[in-house]
C-alpha cells in the first residue's frame, strides 16, 4: 500500500538533511579561525621565535621536557627550537587556511590532529585534570574533520561536482 507523504513531512525532512549536511560547518570555521590566529601569533610575537628568554620556544620545550609523554619528541624540537617554531607556526597556518576554504580538508584535518596531539604529548601532558590541556580536546574536535572533509561551502565540495559535471561530457 503506497502513502502519499504530505508537504509538512516532506519540509521536516528537508530541514534535517539540510542540517545534517551544515552540521560540521561551524566546528570547521572555529578550527580554521583557530588555526589561523594561533599561526599569525606565533609568527608576529617578537618574543616566540627563539631559541632561549621569555616567552620563547625555546623556554617552553625546556620547562615541558621533564612532564612530557614523549621526551624525544621534546628533545627533537629542542635540537632547533626556531625551527620547530616556525613548523608548528606554519602548519596552523596552512591547516587553518586549507579547513576554513575547504582545501584537501580532510588532509588539513589530519594535519590538525597532528599537531594537536604533539601539542598534548608534549606541552599539555601534565595538566591535571587532563580536561584542562586543550590540545586533547582539539585532537577530538579535528576527528569528524578527518572523517567527513568539507562537503559543503568547500573548494573540494566545488571541484568534486566540477570533476562529475566533466565526467558527463
Amino acid at each position: 500500500m503506497r502513502t502519499e507523504t504530505t508537504p509538512h513531512l516532506d519540509e521536516g525532512r528537508d530541514r534535517r538533511d539540510m542540517a545534517i549536511r551544515y552540521a560540521l560547518l561551524p566546528l570547521r570555521v572555529f578550527l580554521g579561525v583557530t588555526f589561523v590566529y594561533a599561526g599569525l601569533d606565533k609568527l608576529t610575537n617578537s618574543a616566540f621565535m627563539h631559541s632561549s628568554g621569555p616567552g620563547s620556544i625555546g623556554e617552553l620545550m625546556h620547562s615541558v621536557r621533564g612532564s612530557s609523554a614523549i621526551p624525544a619528541l621534546v628533545d627533537l624540537a629542542l635540537k632547533s627550537p626556531v625551527g620547530f617554531g616556525y613548523a608548528i607556526a606554519l602548519g596552523e597556518l596552512a591547516v587553518g587556511i586549507g579547513t576554513l576554504i575547504g582545501l584537501l580538508s580532510r588532509l588539513a584535518a589530519l594535519g590538525g590532529a597532528l599537531i594537536s596531539l604533539s601539542l598534548w604529548l608534549t606541552v599539555s601532558w601534565a595538566s591535571t585534570p587532563y580536561y584542562y590541556g586543550n590540545d586533547l580536546a582539539y585532537l577530538m574536535a579535528w576527528i569528524p574533520l578527518v572523517l567527513a572533509g568539507a562537503p559543503v561551502l568547500s573548494l573540494d565540495a566545488a571541484l568534486h561536482t566540477r570533476r562529475q559535471r566533466a565526467a558527463w561530457y
